[in-house]
């Protein structure tokens, strides 16, 4: 099994209720391993994350391990790879 460095990771903390939301954003949530507020996961920055994110991004907040600054995701915006944040401070 291959190992994923730091820099491959996100940090999803649930940071809303699910009640009121719909079906299909509880079990992305859930899908993320997010079952309370408040409760943050680690997960691989791969594209069928980045969906996921994207659907509940009203619900989360997500930020690259070691920093302190969440990444500002609006409702169906995904999270950017690390390899395009390098390039847009070039």
């Amino acid at each position: 099994m291959a190992t994923t460095s730091g820099t491959d990771l996100v940090e999803i903390t649930q940071i809303r209720s699910t009640i009121g939301a719909k079906e299909g954003q509880r079990r992305t949530l859930r899908a993320l391993g997010l079952r309370r507020i408040r409760q943050t996961v680690t997960q691989p920055d791969r594209p069928e994350i980045h969906g996921m994110l994207a659907s509940v991004a009203h619900l989360i907040e997500v930020r690259r391990p070691g920093d302190d600054a969440p990444l500002g995701l609006e409702p169906g915006q995904e999270p950017t790879t690390q390899d395009e944040e390098d390039s847009d401070l070039k």
